[in-house]
């Protein structure tokens, strides 16, 4: 395709979005008549009419439909390159979104990415924590983090954690008022600490034994939406609480917890970073996730 022309798709392509010659050419930054006879020369040229204008709409017509929907994300992966291309002569800069759990920012992402922002001070992070399976495209997410089988299968993942083990703790005075539990189903009868989802409905805490494995939906006095408030509690002595295991590890070492049904504590898919396989990362992008890249055994 000869350059103007491919000018002219351009063009045409912000008008199809924008469903209007004058939204379209304040952003192109022309006038609207001078973008209208782009339009009519491109039309000319294919023998085809892309647009149908009315004095209030302006309609995309079959052949434009199939025009954006064939060359636009062609187009938008050019630009996507040459942007990329670009950020190699430049500092990395811009803001990265985040969503993740409260557990991934405090364990692995602020502790890796703290050094990087020092490192380039036009850098930016914006993390939200949030414990539902957020779909980070639809939201504008630049990057999500979740356990590994949280992550959609379109998505490229990158391990930024070892698999996590989870175990099921109480404080010393709270054990001592309660039968230990020697099943899964006993925990029906205690006071357990439950995590709620962003959606609303409750966290069933997923437990593995050889092949068993069972789901226990528990209930007791206290629910929070965030890992460390369930730890505080579990610390107050309000209940059993479901946590991984680095989080207990140091307050079972010090005697503030204690481990139940140790046998029935499962390993799940470690931490992962992941994005949208059709994006082109910037170098900002491609930074975070270097930095945040596992590297373990």
């Amino acid at each position: 395709m000869a350059r103007d022309r491919l000018g002219d798709v351009q063009a045409f392509l912000v008008v199809a979005r924008e469903r209007s010659f004058t939204r379209a050419a304040a952003h192109l930054g022309v006038s609207a008549s001078a973008l209208s006879h782009t339009i009519r020369g491109l039309e000319e040229s294919l023998g085809v009419r892309l647009l149908t204008r009315t004095t209030r709409s302006v309609s995309v017509t079959e052949a434009g439909e199939r025009l954006m929907n064939s060359v636009g994300p062609r187009l938008a992966e050019v630009d996507a390159e040459l942007n990329a291309v670009s950020d190699l002569a430049q500092k990395p800069k811009g803001t990265i979104r985040i969503t993740t759990t409260d557990y991934a920012a405090d364990t692995v992402i602020w502790p890796r990415l703290a050094p990087l922002l020092r490192t380039y001070p036009d850098l930016k992070v914006d993390l939200t924590v949030d414990y539902g399976l957020v779909d980070a495209v639809a939201q504008r997410y630049d990057l999500g983090v979740r356990s590994g089988d949280q992550v959609a299968k379109d998505m490229i993942a990158v391990r930024i954690g070892p698999d996590m083990r989870w175990v099921i703790v109480g404080s010393p005075d709270y054990l001592s008022t309660i039968p230990l539990p020697k099943q899964p189903e006993d925990l029906l009868a205690l006071n357990c600490i439950a995590l709620r989802f962003a959606s609303g409905g409750l966290y069933a805490w997923e437990l593995k034994k050889g092949r068993r494995e069972l789901q226990v939906k528990v209930e007791g006095q206290a629910t929070f939406n965030g890992a460390y408030q369930i730890l505080n509690a579990a610390l107050a002595g309000v209940g059993l609480a479901f946590m991984p295991e680095d989080m207990a590890a140091p307050h079972v070492a010090a005697g503030r917890l204690r481990y139940v049904l140790e046998d029935w504590c499962p390993v799940s898919p470690g931490l992962y970073v992941y994005y949208a396989s059709r994006r082109q990362p910037s170098r900002a992008l491609s930074l975070i996730v270097d930095a945040l890249r596992y590297t373990g055994g």
